[in-house]
């Protein structure tokens, strides 16, 4: 077991949760700003963002709206701010990239490959369903890809990382990943430390099981040596046990209303901050300590926030 601290992710909105899901969604720039600092206060190092329509709550990459949130979340919290350049489907490469490229934060997301990513499963049950964009946007995804293909992969590592310092959080959501990252690196087109996010239970990818996580972790081993971080997304219900078995393991955890709605069996969490309390609390009570942001900034070797233009 590693002695280290447990580095908390906190994925504040996403992009696939729909508002009619849950009220607690954070939808506005006051709400996601909120969210995030409280979720930092909770003990999140790492805020992860997706924007969102103010007005609707379907999914943004407009700068500008981001801009709305992104300059009180570096003023209230010392979390280090994480942008998504998965945006969401229907998005081109472009408009992934947008804020990213006018915000230079510290890290982004980076997916390591192409995916089936079906939620259509959640249009099928009963809801009353708030805005017009909601239902077929979820049932647009069985017929869906989200694409990132190795050109797409090239263009966000020179954009982003080399055109801006920043660091990526490389989400895996199946082994192929793992070798795609691999493929990068003997390419010279990233330089370590690496932080690998694992992510299980989404519907495309693989499943939320420990021999799956074992082999993601072994597979990076062979692939890597042992000198890299990761992490556990799991979606809905295996977020809280996913991530412990990872923390148990020696890495470290994700949570947040993007991957999982809920803070125990049919009771819908009422914030971020409560889902990172509870992460926070199985770690302590597994005698782990939580990594402060600058604990996290040293081991990613992030540049410093100081050095973004948010």
């Amino acid at each position: 077991m590693s002695n280290r601290s447990v580095i908390i992710t906190c994925a504040i909105t996403g992009s696939m949760h729909t508002p009619s899901m849950s009220p607690h969604l954070p939808i506005t720039p006051d709400q996601i700003a909120a969210e995030s600092v409280a979720a930092a206060e909770a003990g999140a190092s790492i805020i992860h963002l997706h924007a969102r329509d103010p007005e609707t709550g379907k999914p943004t990459g407009d700068p500008d709206v981001f801009r709305r949130f992104l300059p009180r979340i570096k003023q209230q919290s010392d979390a280090i701010i994480n942008i998504s350049t998965g945006g969401a489907p229907g998005m081109t490469l472009d408009q992934r990239l947008e804020a990213a490229e006018a915000a230079s934060p510290e890290m982004t997301s980076l997916n390591m490959g192409s995916i089936n990513n079906g939620l259509f499963a959640a249009a099928e049950r009963p809801r009353d369903w708030q805005y017009d964009w909601e239902l077929p946007f979820l049932q647009g995804s069985k017929d869906g890809v989200f694409k990132n293909t190795f050109a797409d992969i090239e263009q966000i590592l020179e954009r982003l990382g080399k055109g801006h310092g920043t660091r990526f959080e490389f989400e895996c959501y199946d082994v192929g990943h793992l070798y795609n990252i691999a493929y990068c690196l003997d390419r010279k087109l990233y330089e370590p430390p690496l932080f690998l996010q694992f992510i299980f239970g989404i519907l495309g990818g693989i499943g939320a099981e420990a021999d799956h996580l074992l082999h993601m972790l072994r597979t990076a081993e062979r692939l890597f040596g042992k000198d890299f971080e990761w992490s556990v997304l799991a979606a809905g219900q295996h977020q809280m046990k996913m991530s412990t078995h990872n923390a148990l393991l020696g890495g470290n955890v994700r949570v947040g209303l993007e991957d999982s709605l809920r803070i125990g069996p049919g009771k819908l969490a009422t914030s971020n901050a409560e889902q990172v309390a509870k992460i926070r609390r199985i770690l302590e009570e597994l005698s782990f300590s939580v990594a402060t942001p600058d604990e996290a900034r040293a081991r990613l070797a992030t540049k410093g926030g100081d050095k973004t233009l948010i």
